[in-house]
């Protein structure tokens, strides 16, 4: 018989995410081929933006750590709707308006404060705010204000490549399309995992040390990106 357990799985999961961290990070995510993509795209794209945007949410671990650790104590399916609907408004709200009216927000800054969301949902999830002040922050607003910055993130990927006027918006929407489709398969399993987990005695004695490894994670992040940020 197996001696596979889920927190095994999870656990492992978060490490090897946190063991690639270091070269992910400095990537910044956009692999030659894509890059050498937007930089010659002409007139309407929509299934390449739909796979661009996809396979970016997919691979995009900053994104799919914030997302463990918002989904991590969520048991009813509406409240998995509700918290994922706040962190889809924010991240294509910031993402259109971030390309189209052309904000520049430097991407290291931006993927240290998605790192520093990842902190604060881990932090969160292990009762650190109830011990320090009393009471956790607004978990609802919390998601839809990081989900802006995660949006501001993808907009300065998209923004380093200068992508031309024809077709932009039909671009961007397409785009924008495959990032939710890439998110609703990495939340699939995700919730696999963790539901799977949960129907286990090892889960609320484990939760502690994975969420432990978020806030690691986190902070590696954090600090990778303000490095690459005082270093170019």
């Amino acid at each position: 018989m197996s001696n596979f357990s889920p927190r095994y799985g999870l656990i492992s999961l978060i490490a090897l995410i946190a063991i690639w961290l270091p070269i992910a990070a400095f990537a910044h995510g956009v692999d030659e081929s894509t890059r050498a993509f937007l930089q010659q795209n002409t007139g309407v794209q929509i299934i390449p933006f739909l796979y661009i945007g996809a396979k970016h949410m997919v691979t995009g671990y900053d994104h799919l750590l914030f997302l463990v650790g918002v989904l991590f104590f969520l048991y009813r399916s509406r409240d998995v709707l509700l918290y994922v609907s706040m962190f889809t408004l924010g991240h294509s709200i910031t993402l259109l308006f971030g390309v189209i009216s052309d904000i520049e927000v430097n991407a290291y800054l931006i993927d240290a404060i998605i790192g520093l969301s990842v902190v604060y949902k881990g932090f969160d999830n292990l009762g650190g705010f109830n011990r320090l002040f009393g009471k956790s922050p607004n978990a609802k607003l919390a998601v839809l204000i990081f989900g802006l910055f995660h949006g501001f993130g993808l907009a300065t990927k998209l923004q380093e490549f200068q992508i031309p006027d024809d077709g932009l918006i039909a671009n961007l929407i397409a785009f924008n399309v495959g990032v939710e489709l890439g998110q609703f398969t990495a939340l699939a399993f995700i919730l696999l995992m963790i539901n799977f987990w949960r129907t286990h005695s090892s889960f609320t004695r484990f939760a502690k040390n994975t969420n432990c490894l978020l806030m690691s994670a986190g902070f590696m992040l954090v600090g990778l990106q303000l490095t690459g940020y005082f270093i170019n």
